[in-house]
């Protein structure tokens, strides 16, 4: 190893210390969640479109997209911010403390934006095909606020014991996700959409003016999140 030099700076010389960014460390963060929240609900949602379109990959294409694109991207992101590219993780995981109200606050607003961006980029390729491949009860609301509640439950459970918990092993992580994902939008997809994450509902009814049941995936997705960081807060202090 070379040592380090000792030699003082010349007279009349002072060493000028390189400036360093206080706001660095969130940036990189920001910009992980915005890239990885844009390209979910571009592939997913892209996935309907495309369905729509040409018959091509069915349903289960479609849900196989949406846990194929949460496993790279896990894999790609998860050093860098946590992966969140959901809402109702960011909040949850607030809700356990693990992150704090400031970040979250920016996680929750660049997560919405990627999305709405996302949608806005399918609308100018394909146009307001199958409402950007957005998030439609197919029975009554009740029907899918309990599936959504119950899909999203799991899913944040099995981001916590596979991801966050001490004893999980974290290599896995991404493939026990992602397959969780793809594995609830295949049986949940045809009655709610499988949303599981407001900010994939939020993206393509914005832009494609489909509002009138937004609400069902913006509060049963959160709340089922931090329903699952409530058990997993109660059994990770009982061991």
């Amino acid at each position: 190893m070379a040592e380090k030099s000792m030699v003082a700076a010349p007279v009349g010389q002072t060493h000028v210390l390189p400036k360093i960014d206080p706001y660095a460390e969130i940036k990189k963060k920001l910009i992980a969640e915005f890239i990885g929240t844009y390209f979910l609900v571009f592939a997913g949602t892209g996935a309907i479109v495309v369905d729509s379109l040409t018959k091509s990959l069915t349903h289960v294409g479609v849900a196989i997209t949406f846990g194929l694109v949460v496993l790279a991207l896990i894999y790609s992101f998860g050093h860098i911010s946590g992966a969140h590219f959901n809402p109702a993780v960011t909040l949850a995981f607030l809700f356990l403390g693990e992150i704090n109200k400031r970040e979250a606050t920016l996680y929750l607003f660049t997560q919405l934006i990627a999305a709405s961006a996302s949608s806005i980029t399918l609308l100018l390729m394909f146009g307001n095909v199958a409402h950007l491949g957005a998030t439609l009860p197919s029975g009554s609301w009740t029907q899918s606020f309990v599936l959504e509640f119950v899909l999203t439950f799991v899913l944040m459970m099995v981001i916590l014991t596979s991801a966050v918990h001490g004893k999980a092993v974290k290599a896995f992580a991404g493939m026990a996700i992602g397959a969780t994902v793809a594995l609830e939008a295949m049986f949940g997809g045809p009655i709610s959409g499988a949303s599981m994450n407001p900010a994939r509902s939020f993206g393509p009814a914005i832009v494609s003016g489909t509002v009138s049941t937004l609400w069902i995936y913006l509060i049963a997705t959160v709340l089922g999140a931090i329903s699952a960081a409530f058990i997993y807060k109660i059994l990770h202090e009982e061991e």
